[in-house]
């Protein structure tokens, strides 16, 4: 199987191409740059959204995973909006050119506010730039299975946490304040509930969902339940044996972040059970 996984050089992208590497799978490793991907991996440099005809330049992947996305923590950046067409199109000229199966990163935000549980059925009302573009690109790409006969995985994530310090999430940002030696961390009051899932396991479940075809559709790649903000961060600051405290309410909610939200995990469940995967 030959895959081209595209946002290759990003933190979920390193981490993923490694396990499916380790499955013996062929991987295509795209972005705009290469250099934290594993050698392993066939790399290529470049802007996606410049290739005339990607199947062809990429030798004709079997399935592509769509995990390219600029400033997926600005939640208002205008990228989101002027790079939407170039996402639908790339993706339209792989499956133009005959590509059998197309595995997108999504996110939960394209629910937008919304209380308790979400499955492949919860309506979507999303609240954000980056909440609408997903889902736009979702719908769109939808629409093609219509007309060419191509497999849709859409991954929704949720909340991933990892001791990274070039990454742009609370997590990292926290990492980033105590290397510098601070001695505070502003934050929220923290009482949301969210559905937090440990870097390692994600990247085990979106492989263990794209080396399968029998489940489909929209797959919440997740924990299954929620938690409390604060007492996830402060479980983070523990694990890594951080100095640093938690300034509590010197900023507040966002407005579009809902009090309670966790993922269905029943089908991710299904597919780690009967995987392969042996990461």
């Amino acid at each position: 199987m030959r895959i081209l996984v595209t946002g290759a050089n990003g933190y979920l992208g390193q981490g993923i191409i490694k396990l499916l590497l380790g499955q013996g799978i062929e991987v295509i490793a795209a972005d705009i740059t290469v250099e934290h991907v594993d050698m392993r991996a066939e790399r290529k440099q470049g802007d996606l959204f410049t290739v005339e005809n990607p199947y062809y330049y990429f030798e004709n992947p079997d399935m592509v995973l769509h995990l390219a996305w600029r400033d997926g923590f600005e939640h208002y950046s205008m990228r989101h909006i002027t790079e939407l067409p170039k996402h639908y199109i790339f993706l339209q000229k792989l499956i133009e050119g005959g590509i059998k199966k197309v595995c997108v990163l999504g996110s939960m935000h394209e629910i937008g506010f919304h209380e308790g549980s979400i499955d492949e059925n919860t309506a979507t009302n999303p609240q954000s730039l980056y909440g609408i573009s997903k889902n736009a690109l979702r719908q769109s790409i939808s629409i093609l299975q219509k007309k060419y006969p191509f497999l849709l995985q859409w991954i929704r994530g949720f909340y991933i946490v990892g001791n990274v310090e070039h990454g742009s999430s609370v997590f990292s940002k926290l990492a980033q304040a105590e290397k510098r030696g601070e001695t505070y961390f502003p934050f929220t009051k923290g009482n949301n509930q969210f559905d937090f899932i440990d870097y390692s396991e994600f990247c085990k479940q979106v492989t263990a969902v794209v080396m399968q075809n029998k489940i489909n559709g929209i797959i919440n790649c997740c924990s299954g339940n929620p938690m409390r903000l604060a007492e996830r961060v402060e479980q983070f600051i523990a694990e890594n044996h951080f100095n640093i405290k938690l300034q509590y309410g010197a900023f507040p909610e966002r407005p579009y972040d809902s009090k309670a939200v966790w993922g269905n995990d029943q089908k991710i469940r299904e597919i780690m059970e009967k995987s392969v995967f042996t990461g």
